[in-house]
């Protein structure tokens, strides 16, 4: 239906006889509109409240700044990424609607960046997660000083692709980063990051199924390129088998060898289109891990990656694999948040249901993305509960692999 506002009917009273009545030309214009039949027009409200809620005219209140944690911000932002999603003392997942990804409670499908500091856990561990320097500061992270798995020369050549893939410069958004356009701005080691980034991602934010994916806003989780669908009952949770957020997978990972991936389009974005920088391999949340841990995803190459092909055996775990339907494999059969799965196809729902010989593996079938209170952003306390022979429901290789606790 279409909606005429207040102001449209106002008009200033005059000491006119008609001063009580609708201007003529008004009511001309509405009975042109009666011709037609009432057309409904879709809104994407993406961001709903005041204005205020995320932004400040003049980062200036009762003689007071309002940005936090510093400002003023791009964009008139009252909060940068981590003054929105990481708000100091944070004891719940959501604060006013909007994720924690550093908090005392329970975690979001993603983890949670507190197991890293010790603030939530078992204690301080650089190995627990990504040590984006936006919360821990350049060169927090002592246990490594580049990206695993990128140790083949797979950005080395520029010299500069190489070196922002080392820890000291990894971010939350921007080149370096994961989140919006990762596209570089600036040298070494300050090169920009921030919401800049992620321009109109919130306020044209497709919320659910994206299996577009040639904007920042229409893709998950704002990861620019990739494709899947964002759990729309139990918002950014892995809740239940049946309540849980879909990751797009493949059936074959990147093949190093062949002749396309002599073009640079292979991983940029060509100049002129909507995205920019870096982009994914595939559109799937393994290939768009694999833009720094190459190794890990890819076939061939100077590695190897996980083998010459995509059989066994392999030489490291594959990702973007189908699940055999065959053996050990095909028991896999009801949704498992310790260990999910990729779909070859972003569905409309979730479901609770495994099918081996079509669903694939992924990077986060058993890592978190932000981190875990385990070694290697392990979904699963790997050193205590995963010993072959031996039962066990926490340990999820053996959700997979459902002979070798037997």
């Amino acid at each position: 239906m279409l909606l005429l506002t207040k102001s449209f009917f106002f008009y200033r009273r005059s000491s006119s006889r008609n001063n009580n009545r609708f201007p003529s030309k008004i009511l001309q214009f509405l009975a042109f509109l009666l011709c037609f039949p009432l057309v409904t027009v879709t809104v994407n409200a993406a961001i709903s409240g005041p204005c205020s809620n995320c932004h400040t005219m003049h980062n200036s209140q009762n003689n007071s700044p309002i940005a936090t944690p510093t400002g003023p911000n791009p964009f008139l932002t009252s909060g940068t990424c981590l003054g929105c999603h990481a708000q100091v003392g944070a004891a719940t997942n959501i604060v006013d609607s909007i994720p924690q990804v550093y908090h005392t409670g329970s975690d979001l499908a993603a983890g949670n960046f507190a197991y890293i500091a010790g603030t939530k856990g078992s204690g301080a561990s650089d190995s627990k997660g990504h040590n984006v320097i936006d919360l821990f500061g350049q060169n927090s992270d002592e246990a490594l000083d580049m990206a695993p798995g990128n140790s083949s020369g797979w950005f080395a050549s520029p010299a500069w692709h190489f070196e922002v893939q080392t820890d000291t410069h990894l971010t939350c958004a921007g080149y370096v980063g994961c989140h919006g356009n990762r596209v570089r701005v600036g040298s070494a080691p300050n090169y920009e990051r921030g919401v800049q980034f992620l321009k109109g991602a919130h306020h044209g934010n497709v919320d659910g199924k994206c299996d577009t994916a040639d904007t920042v806003a229409n893709s998950y989780r704002f990861l620019l390129g990739i494709k899947g669908l964002e759990n729309p009952t139990d918002k950014w949770q892995n809740a239940s088998s049946a309540s849980h957020n879909e990751y797009f997978g493949a059936i074959s990972p990147y093949d190093q060898s062949e002749a396309a991936w002599a073009s640079c389009n292979q991983c940029h974005f060509p100049a002129g289109s909507v995205g920019t920088g870096v982009k994914p391999i595939s559109s799937t949340i393994s290939g768009f891990c694999a833009s720094c841990h190459g190794d890990f995803h890819k076939i061939g190459g100077t590695e190897g990656g996980i083998g010459g092909d995509i059989t066994s055996p392999f030489v490291r775990h594959p990702t973007d694999i189908v699940i055999k339907n065959a053996g050990e494999y095909a028991a896999y059969t009801t949704y498992s948040n310790l260990a999910p799965v990729g779909r070859t196809t972003v569905p409309d729902n979730p479901s609770a249901v495994v099918t081996p010989g079509s669903d694939v593996v992924t990077c986060l079938s058993c890592h978190a993305a932000h981190a875990t209170d385990y070694p290697d952003m392990l979904r699963w306390d790997y050193n205590n509960v995963c010993s072959a022979g031996t039962a066990n429901s926490s340990c999820g290789c053996f959700v997979c692999h459902t002979t070798k606790d037997d």
